[in-house]
This record gives C-alpha cells, sequence and structure tokens, in this order.
C-alpha cells in the first residue's frame, strides 16, 4: 500500500508583503544575480516554482538578472 504524507500548505505572501521580501532577498543576494554576476535588471526567482508547490520564503528564493531568470524558464 503506497501512503502519502498529507499535502502541508503552501506559504504564500499577499503583494505589499510580497514585494518587501522581495527586497531582503535583494539585499541578502548583495544586489546581484547569483549566476553571472550582473547588477543591472534583477529579479527574485523561485528556485521550486510556485506552480509545484515552491513557498515564498527566503530559502526558496534567488536574485537573477533578467536575461539568466529567462534562461532558466527555457523549455530543455
Amino acid at each position: 500500500m503506497n501512503r502519502s504524507l498529507p499535502k502541508q500548505p503552501r506559504l504564500r505572501l499577499d503583494p505589499q508583503l510580497y514585494e518587501r521580501f522581495q527586497q531582503q532577498v535583494l539585499r541578502r543576494d548583495g544586489w546581484r544575480c547569483q549566476n553571472c554576476g550582473s547588477m543591472s535588471n534583477l529579479e527574485v526567482h523561485h528556485k521550486e516554482f510556485r506552480s509545484q508547490g515552491g513557498h515564498d520564503s527566503e530559502e526558496n528564493l534567488i536574485t537573477l538578472c533578467a536575461e539568466c531568470h529567462e534562461w532558466l524558464h527555457l523549455p530543455r
């Protein structure tokens, strides 16, 4: 018999709190893309996508420039 654990509720912040949290992640990462080091066109990326159950948590977020972020989302 296959027993699965109950699904944990996903942590998702309201838009205003999320915006402040994004700023916190950008500061943590030194306002640099954590892939290429760029300091322009920065975005915050979910390592585990929200659509796949990823949380709005510091451990799940990373700073990327728009180019690196787009590259990560390309179909493989």
